[in-house]
């Protein structure tokens, strides 16, 4: 197993922001591999892009287990780190059983969600050689019980909850944390305080990388955008473009060019 502390603690003395994206299978693996990306994360997030659920709860451990190998296979360079998913690591020797199997499928390191309260689970993890990514902030897999995407950190109280969190994280061991629509400014302030580099998804320019489902970059899922999300391509578009003109030019319609 690749020693990911020592390599991300030496990126962000060293200033380098880290690139990542999601993935869920070969082709846009290897093409996110091959364009230079140093993570790829194969996030639960396919439940709702890939997989047509209404958020990440439906997603299960097999179902990362299919995706994760499917995007190791096609990875050759980019640090390839797995979701575990809803009620998998309920308990340190829950979250080591689930976390081998992605590590079997091909993972390098695993991501769960939660600060000092999945801390347990990440010292068992790291103890086990297994390398985590934290996540704190906005918690996808808590959205029913929390009523949607909430910015987080806007009082006191949960300002001073995420610092706790990021610290609890760095001193189970994580090699780096995710930190999901954060205030910026918060974001900002928590960068600098850790030892670990912050990823940020939504939470400003103040994090010591950047982080978005890929769906998002390339306009791939156009029935919902994020709002923090830059899109960077039409692919949905390019998609629907194609797919009309060979229809037409199959149903023969007049100066349509045939298949």
């Amino acid at each position: 197993m690749k020693d990911l502390a020592g390599e991300f603690r030496s990126r962000k003395a060293a200033g380098r922001k880290i690139a990542a994206l999601t993935a869920y299978d070969y082709p846009t693996a290897r093409l996110v591999d091959e364009s230079g990306i140093d993570l790829i994360l194969v996030g639960d997030s396919l439940g709702m892009v890939v997989l047509g659920y209404p958020d990440t709860t439906s997603v299960t451990l097999d179902d990362m287990i299919r995706h994760t190998a499917a995007v190791a296979r096609g990875t050759k360079h980019a640090v390839v780190v797995s979701d575990l998913p809803i009620d998998t690591y309920r308990s340190a020797e829950e979250a080591v059983a689930s976390a081998r199997r992605l590590i079997e499928a091909g993972a390098q390191a695993v991501k769960l969600e939660g600060g000092a309260i999945v801390a347990p689970q990440i010292e068992a993890l790291v103890s086990a050689g297994i390398p985590v990514l934290a996540h704190i902030g906005m918690l996808p897999q808590h959205i029913r019980e929390e009523g949607g995407y909430k910015v987080k950190g806007r009082t006191p109280e949960e300002a001073e909850a995420i610092r706790r969190d990021a610290s609890a994280v760095q001193g189970a061991g994580a090699f780096a944390v995710v930190m999901e629509i954060i205030i910026p400014g918060l974001a900002a302030e928590i960068a600098p305080a850790l030892q670990i580099p912050t990823i940020g998804i939504g939470s400003g320019e103040g994090c010591d990388g950047q982080i978005l489902v890929l769906h998002d970059l390339i306009g791939l899922y156009p029935w919902f955008k994020p709002k923090f999300a830059k899109q960077r391509a039409d692919t949905a578009s390019a998609i629907n473009g194609a797919v009309r003109d060979y229809v037409a030019a199959v149903h023969g319609d007049t100066g349509m060019t045939p298949p």
